[in-house]
């Protein structure tokens, strides 16, 4: 087998992956004047706001709520701590589209609290108002600060722990040891963190579509479907990727050079044990948080599913078996692709390999309904070519699931490459040359030295690449086919229309399914 052949399979993932970003920068081209400035007048105003005010909320929020339950499961001992490290990474199981509906079911008229409030002899004046950016960013918080957590926490154990006891004995106050020295070393990780969340934060269109509030993702969807212009739409994207690009940034800038040392020492060291009013906070305050953004929206979903059962139709199976399909297919093209990268590399390290690996990871980084109206203008180009040579109309390329599988494909092309990556990392070069001095051939080092060493990694990626497709919303609602719903496309219509009893059993599916990748966080990180 040639040299040349992974340089060559390489360059062309990189073409592939690229592909949506140039109908968007060559949309600039040609602006519609009239439309822009209507947009103007009348949104973009809101939609620069609100996009502001959003990441501010779920920035800071995410930061306190993921940094403060870190300290405070790493530095102290409390009633229910055991269950409450590990048990604070459940959010992540609950997409935030489906906490969106699951609340304001909830708290709306007419819901559970409502009645709760009136068997108590109040009224519904004493309704919460969830439909506002307070609203909006507790549901985002609530299922994106165990992105901080986790990898705050980490940090903690590692190191944090020990400089800050250090620091202690050293003379310094509680606070001044916390501030001027622990923060500024996990800096990496809770900047990482921190920039998961904003990107997953601009990145949603479900969650901010249910509570009707204006962002640059429901911006660019009505441009494409409702103004029917592509060209608007593209431009939109482009300036939704300003502000993903800057979270992008931000990780990269925080992230540094910072490392940290592997030491197992830390789990056994000395918690401060948290007694009388100190412990009562502790208690109340993290069992709040894992119950709202785990417990009661699990409750509710399950209360919903079994008191309308038996007005759930079989078409919840056909969107299942859609589902599962779907992410089954996405899941293996992206494993096949991720393995071309990491081969690539493997034979020979370069920096051209190097950046082109890593640029074409960028698709994580781009929200679904920007990626969606980047593949569909570029496949609808190249279909317009097809037809030029062959005089034959037919849109085979954007109207089928090619697109939708390509987008999952780049969409989700670094969750499957990071645990395969890994994995071939953790293979030596000395191990392969060892097999073949003992006479080995390519063959018998693939079967019996690469495929057994690289298992784990191969079952991670496509565990994750499955989950995170069967979750994924906003691209799916622009590109699939007829016939090819989802269940999160159902989620979406059905909450669009306030039913929330229907919305129930697909979303409780979709919850179990996200459960999955939660627990193999949790066994990898070392609780």
């Amino acid at each position: 087998m040639g040299a040349w052949l992974p340089a060559v399979l390489l360059s062309a993932v990189f073409a592939i992956c690229i592909m949506p970003l140039i109908p968007l920068l060559a949309s600039w081209g040609q602006v519609e004047g009239e439309l822009w400035s209507h947009l103007w007048q009348t949104e973009l105003p809101e939609l620069f706001s609100n996009t502001l005010i959003l990441i501010a909320l779920v920035g800071s929020a995410s930061f306190i709520l993921g940094v403060s339950l870190a300290w405070l499961v790493v530095m102290y001992d409390f009633p229910g701590r055991s269950i409450l490290q590990w048990g604070l990474m459940l959010p992540l199981a609950i997409p935030p589209y489906i906490l969106a509906f699951v609340l304001l079911g909830f708290t709306d008229f007419g819901g559970p609290l409502q009645q709760f409030l009136f068997s108590i002899g109040l009224g519904i004046e004493w309704l919460p108002d969830m439909r506002n950016p307070l609203g909006v960013g507790l549901v985002f918080t609530l299922s994106l600060y165990p992105y901080v957590y986790l990898l705050m926490r980490s940090a903690l154990q590692r190191k944090g722990r020990s400089s800050y006891e250090s620091a202690r004995t050293l003379g310094y106050s509680k606070a001044a040891a916390f501030w001027r020295l622990v923060i500024p070393l996990t800096r990496p990780a809770w900047v990482a963190g921190l920039a998961l969340v904003l990107m997953e934060t601009l990145a949603d269109f479900g969650a901010v579509s249910i509570f009707n509030y204006n962002t640059f993702t429901t911006a660019v969807y009505k441009s494409w479907y409702g103004f029917y212009s592509h060209g608007t739409a593209a431009q939109l994207a482009c300036l939704l990727l300003l502000f993903v690009s800057m979270a992008v940034i931000a990780e990269k800038w925080g992230r540094g050079k910072g490392r940290y040392e592997q030491s197992g020492a830390a789990l056994k060291q000395y918690r401060q044990r948290l007694t009388g009013l100190w412990g009562v906070l502790a208690q109340v305050g993290a069992w709040s948080v894992f119950v709202l953004g785990f417990i009661l929206p699990v409750t509710q979903l399950l209360y919903w599913v079994v008191s309308s059962f038996d007005q759930h139709t079989e078409g919840t199976i056909d969107l299942l078996l859609n589902t599962v399909l779907l992410a089954i297919l996405a899941a293996t093209i992206t494993l096949l692709v991720a393995s071309i990268m990491v081969w690539a590399q493997r034979q020979k390290q370069t920096k051209s390999r190097s950046f082109m690996i890593e640029f074409s990871q960028l698709g994580y980084a781009m929200p679904g309904t920007v990626l969606a109206v980047g593949i569909m203008m570029a496949l609808n180009g190249i279909d317009s070519w097809i037809a030029d040579i062959m005089d034959d109309q037919s849109q085979w390329l954007a109207t089928g699931l090619f697109a939708l599988l390509l987008a999952y494909v780049i969409r989700f092309l670094r969750i499957g490459y990071g645990p395969l990556a890994s994995s071939m990392g953790q293979i030596k070069p000395s191990v392969v040359e060892t097999a073949g001095i003992l006479g080995a051939g390519k063959r018998e080092r693939l079967f019996r030295v690469y495929i057994p060493l690289l298992r784990p990694g191969v079952f991670t990626a496509l565990l994750l690449v499955f989950v995170e497709v069967m979750k994924e919303m906003p691209a799916t609602l622009i590109l699939r086919t007829y016939g090819w719903d989802t269940l999160a496309v159902r989620i979406y219509e059905l909450s669009a229309e306030g039913q929330w009893e229907l919305t129930s059993l697909p979303a409780i599916m979709l919850v179990a399914v996200g459960v999955i990748p939660v627990i193999l966080l949790i066994k990898k990180s070392d609780l």
